[in-house]
């Protein structure tokens, strides 16, 4: 494996889902594949949060509208969920949301909706 970041976590990441991909395939309601990687997760001793909740800042305040990230894995890295057709440029730019109101610099988006698992890695 290349050198990049989180690496190990990446590998272990990807492992899980393509576990769930594997068993599940594709067709189902992102919320099935949300929570068989939590079962996944939780198997394999990975820590997690789900449906993190992030506040939103504006200038001086804080919007009423919060982000939730689908996954928060080993407290850096986000993961987004998705089944979908494809994976479009707003499903990125919601992970550079994820990204930016987190603070963190990695984020995984992940299709279900394929044949083979789909799956971008974000960096900020």
């Amino acid at each position: 494996m290349s050198n990049y970041l989180y690496e190990e976590d990446t590998y272990k990441i990807i492992g899980a889902l393509m576990e769930v991909h594997k068993n599940l395939g594709k067709g189902f309601s992102e919320i099935v594949y949300k929570d068989a990687f939590e079962y996944e997760l939780k198997t394999n001793g990975i820590f997690f949060e789900r449906e993190k909740e992030y506040l939103v800042h504006y200038k001086d305040i804080v919007l009423n509208h919060k982000f939730y990230a689908d996954f928060v894995i080993v407290d850096k890295i986000i993961l987004e969920i998705k089944s979908t057709e494809s994976l479009h440029e707003k499903h990125i730019s919601q992970c550079l949301n994820y990204l930016h109101v987190s603070g963190h610099r990695l984020a995984i988006l992940v299709n279900f909706n394929k044949t083979s698992l789909e799956y971008k890695r974000i960096i900020k």
